[in-house]
């Protein structure tokens, strides 16, 4: 139990630790209590005192069958099924003692107190709280790895995208950036760092203790988000910890609850935050008028007046509906959920439904020694597929003073270079993909002694997808390409089986307290694909649904192709913990693991992870002190692994490509398109982390701080090789070493408490440096300590980073700009070729070898504020973020901000603006340094106003709540961009090429969102 904070010279102490956290709170005293201190509650002694009450949880919820008792006494009630109850206890002093499971128990003196409204907080609210950790949950007092909670209540409200974003901004660390508006993607996640070059930086999701994914689970199902961070709480899972584990709980039921309906729902609009300024039709004709002749695109005034993203963009609304059935009884308890959503772009034809239902049922027998539990998730999503990111391109570039449509209802097209009506290409283009999604999952739990626990889990998923796209004949691939309409389609197939075993012991003697557990893991996967492509279409009607009615495939010209592959993962693992006293703590655990995906040579990997902790507030030296709640210092180590991604990376492959003619006939080609290696493996990461848990004045002020160092060992890459004697020019190895260290820091506080009204806050800090330690070893190199990653795309085609020894990943390459000629011209910093002095010259006078390192694309330092105001029945949250110390190339500017007639499209009006203040742009397009901006922003990201309603005395409803909220309400940077809050992965290079902002980029949304809960 906590020890009651005494306002007894603490205050200041209390004040100037919170200054920076809290400002003046008017009337309001700073961190007022409004627990009672000393024995405020007693009166003189009375006998046959008679107390009412009522007993709520954390959320004001009314919980019956609570167990009342007087104290050393069996003098005891119930409470009813509105929680009400009423006792008569012998004196003043009696202690009422409330108990019910799944709750903590809670002692009150009743005093002369005659109404008592009682509030019980669940297990996992508690100091102490439960916080799940790999095959099992450990008190949070116990815990000796950097691991972070976050409950229900202190989730992101309103329209989240996935489960991602319900804790965006809440774990330091935990970097989760939502850079699309798209509606069909998903948030971006990266945790302490990059670990991988080639490797995802996505972390092992597991949805109660399942492998899934951010999507699998409706975001308002969700009753916890746990996130293993380091790597002695990640070790247990091998190969597939590296990036993070992130743990998502379900809501649930309990024994003995009364059957409870829960309905959520809201329904949101969404604008795009902000609009690219492009010329509009009376732009172009100001410049006209000026004297400014275009090519291309702009050559003429057609005497329209289009606004072409106007053309393609909408106000995009959704709506969300999510209802759950709870109840149980002492043996039996179930949950039940169904979940709509049905969410528009700003964008036409980009769109997004699903419906996910889920159920879960657990029976308990033989006096709780056996429990059996069964679920099923099954969800369906369907989306659009007219829509390509081509069309927001083609808009950008489009003469505003085209016209849509011909007089006789034809579309407008003219016949520039990838010059197409973005309109027609939107309408003309029919499509939708389907995904399916299954998961059924059983378990049998087996408690023999209380000691003991057994058991088995079997789960199986499945995806299966089916994607298809049809031009119609007025398509510009019929009109301009001659296809006279072309269909795709494809299916695909994906299968997951899982067996999970495991035996857990947990034994106390005196201060001595054991647990062990011991486990075994197989899991097998599958995919399957089949494609095939056809045009010349006698009709649109069939779409893609008749695909063998394109006259291509008679003529040969169709194309198929088909796909399978399987593996297999399997691993035991163990872990042993020893607490003594609840002062020192010890974890070990130990997973070996084998793959089907690693070489011949390299099956199997090893991963242990150690950690130790240190409660120091328990120490006899600290008991003095009592303001402080727990002070722990924690000290780990562990080894973790990233899978290689294809399952036959270390296989030699042998394709069919091209044909020969032998003795008359056409014979298909056999080629050799990988190469063996039987010493393929892991990707190894070893870090270490030390860190600090401390909590004062009764829970108020507390924190964590975190250090950690990892390296990654045998990291993979493609390297050139020699043929012969290899049989394919490529190898993928395990060669290269990458480093990161970081710092973590989170405050949270509750600044200001009365009997009306609570402000709580917290601060998360993170910052992470990494580096490219090597990249070649004696077997496999480079020429250079170097090679390019990234690239911009035609017209410019070049790369756009650098992957260096000694430098960080995400690093800027290419030509510094340092002026402009008077006729637009740019001017570089370069290399004399003959001197090899660096020195000013034009841009088309420099090679590559005088690119220079331009900036990094990935911030240095993530910072979060969230705060929640709750005032009688009216809540606030207000959650804000920020990233800084980095670079964003902003592509639209390096494309469209230029004045140069001869390129041929439609441009941004800052393309007129002069450069250095001496002239604007005329150079060719080029990738310069004047394009790379700062990055560094700070958004206030979510605001959410509620209000739960005082329901009085009926039975109906238990509790209700309205709120608005507004998502991406403003962002303060200095970049000129659309939103600094770029993808951290793109394209092929991943995040090699980090801090590119791509000129086809769907915007980001601001979005307002009205929304209920009840429960009845």
């Amino acid at each position: 139990m906590r020890k009651r904070f005494h306002n007894q010279g603490y205050g200041k102490l209390l004040l100037t630790a919170c200054f920076l956290l809290s400002a003046s709170a008017g009337g309001l005293q700073l961190f007022a209590s409004t627990v009672s201190t000393g024995n405020s509650l007693e009166v003189s002694q009375q006998k046959g005192v008679t107390v009412t009450g009522v007993i709520k949880d954390a959320s004001g919820m009314e919980l019956p069958g609570v167990n009342v008792v007087e104290k050393g006494t069996t003098n005891g009630t119930m409470s009813d099924m509105d929680g009400k109850f009423t006792i008569t206890v012998s004196n003043p002093k009696a202690i009422l003692q409330f108990s019910y499971v799944g709750f903590q128990s809670q002692e009150m003196t009743v005093g002369n107190q005659k109404s008592i409204t009682v509030k019980l907080m669940e297990d996992s609210q508690l100091v102490d709280e439960v916080v799940v950790i790999g095959y099992g949950t450990q008190k949070k007092g116990d815990v000796t790895s950097a691991i972070s909670s976050v409950k229900s209540e202190s989730f992101v409200k309103g329209a989240v995208t996935d489960a991602g974003q319900l804790v965006q901004g809440k774990v330091a660390g935990l970097n989760i950036s939502t850079p699309s508006g798209d509606p069909t993607a998903n948030t971006q996640i990266m945790l302490r760092g990059i670990s991988s070059m080639k490797g995802s930086t996505t972390p092992l999701v597991l949805v109660d203790g399942i492998p899934g994914s951010l999507n699998t689970v409706a975001p308002e199902d969700i009753e916890a988000i746990d996130v293993l961070k380091d790597g002695s709480a990640t070790a247990i899972y091998g190969t597939r910890g590296t990036n993070g584990v992130i743990i998502i709980t379900t809501k649930a039921s309990r024994k003995e609850m009364p059957p409870t309906i829960d309905y959520s729902g809201y329904l949101s609009v969404s604008t795009i935050a902000k609009r690219p300024d492009v010329m509009s039709a009376s732009d172009l004709r100001q410049k006209w008028s000026e004297g400014y002749e275009f090519l291309g695109a702009n050559s003429e005034d057609f005497g329209n007046d289009t606004d072409w993203l106007d053309e393609i963009s909408r106000t995009a609304i959704s709506h969300v509906h999510n209802l759950s059935l709870r109840g149980g009884s002492k043996q039996t308890n179930y949950t039940a959920s169904l979940n709509y959503r049905d969410r528009q772009g700003t964008f036409k034809k980009t769109d997004f439904e699903s419906l996910t239902g889920r159920f879960d049922i657990t029976q308990s027998m033989f006096d709780n020694k056996l429990t059996a539990n069964m679920s099923a998730i099954i969800s369906e999503h369907t989306m659009p597929r007219s829509w390509n990111t081509y069309i927001y391109r083609q808009a950008m570039i489009h003469n505003p003073t085209e016209p849509v449509r011909n007089e006789d209802g034809s579309w407008f097209e003219r016949d520039l270079y990838f010059y197409d009506n973005p309109v027609s290409y939107l309408n003309e283009t029919v499509g939708e993909l389907k995904r399916k999604n299954q998961r059924l999952s059983a378990s049998l739990t087996y408690r023999p002694i209380e000691s003991v626990t057994l058991k088995g889990m079997y789960a199986r998923r499945g995806t299966s997808t089916t994607d298809g796209v049809y031009h119609t004949k007025q398509h510009v691939n019929s009109t301009k390409n001659g296809k006279n309409g072309d269909a795709y389609r494809k299916d695909s197939d994906f299968r997951n089986n899982l067996i999970e075993l495991t035996a857990n012991w947990q034994q106390s003697f005196n201060k001595h307290n054991f647990n062990a557990l011991v486990g075994y893991n197989y899991e097998d996967n599958m995919n399957s694909s089949m494609e095939i492509s056809n045009y010349d279409f006698p009709t649109d009607a069939y779409t893609y649904d008749k695909i063998e009615a394109g006259m291509a495939l008679q003529r040969g010209e169709a194309t198929m192709k088909s796909y399978k592959s399987t593996d297999k993962l399997i691993g035991l693992f163990a872990r042993v913990g020893y607490n003594y006293d609840d002062r020192y703590l010890f974890m070990f655990s130990l997973r070996r693991e084998g793959s089907s995906k690693f070489g011949a040579d390299q099956k199997w990997g090893n991963f242990p992870g150690v950690s130790v902790g240190w409660r120091i507030n328990k120490e006899q030296f600290m008991q003095d002190y009592h303001w402080l709640d727990d002070l722990k210092l924690r000290v780990g180590y562990g080894v973790t692994g990233i899978n290689v991604g294809d399952p036959y990376n270390s296989l030699r492959s042998l394709n069919y490509q091209g044909a020969f003619l032998y003795n008359g006939t056409w014979v298909k080609a056999l080629e050799t398109v990988r190469n063996t290696n039987a010493d393929l493996r892991w990707e190894k990461k070893k870090e270490f982390n030390v860190g600090l848990d401390w909590d004062v004045f009764n829970g108020r002020l507390g924190g964590t701080v975190d250090y950690y160092s990892r390296v990654t060992t045998d990291g993979l890459w493609d390297y050139d090789v020699p043929v012969p004697p290899f049989m394919y020019p490529t190898i993928m190895a395990n060669v290269a070493e990458l480093k990161n260290n970081g710092f973590e820091l989170l405050v949270r506080a509750i600044p200001v408490q009365t009997d009306d009204f609570q402000w709580s806050t917290n601060v998360s800090y993170s910052t992470n440096k990494n580096k490219v330690v090597s990249i070649s070893n004696d077997q496999f190199s480079f020429e250079k300590d170097f090679f390019y990653a990234g690239y911009v795309s035609e017209p410019i085609q070049t790369s756009s980073h650098i992957v260096q020894v000694g430098k960080p990943i995400g690093t800027f390459y290419g030509l510094k700009s340092v002026d402009i000629t008077d006729d637009g011209l740019w001017i570089v910093e370069g290399k004399d070729p003959e001197t090899g002095e660096w020195v000013h010259m034009k841009a088309d006078q420099a090679d590559s070898n005088s690119w220079q390192e331009l900036g990094n694309g990935i911030p240095k330092h993530y910072l979060n504020w969230n705060n929640t105001i709750n005032y009688k029945g009216f809540d606030l949250s207000i959650n804000m973020r920020g990233a800084f110390g980095f670079q964003i190339l902003n592509y639209q500017r390096m494309y469209y901000e230029n004045a140069k007639p001869s390129l041929q499209y439609n441009r941004l009006n800052s393309a007129f603006d002069k450069v250095y203040g001496k002239s604007p742009v005329l150079d060719d397009q080029r990738y310069v340094s004047y394009y790379i901006e700062n990055g560094s922003y700070w958004k206030i990201d979510n605001v959410t106003l509620g209000y739960t309603f005082n329901l009085g005395k009926q039975n109906i409803i238990k509790n209700l709540r309205i709120y608005g909220s507004v998502l991406n309400l403003a962002t303060i940077t200095g970049y000129k961009g659309l939103d600094p809050e770029v993808p951290m992965s793109v394209g092929d290079d991943g995040v090699l090429s980090a801090g590119t902002d791509e000129r086809d980029k769907y915007p980001t949304n601001r979005t307002y969102t009205f929304g209920v809960n009840v429960t009845f």
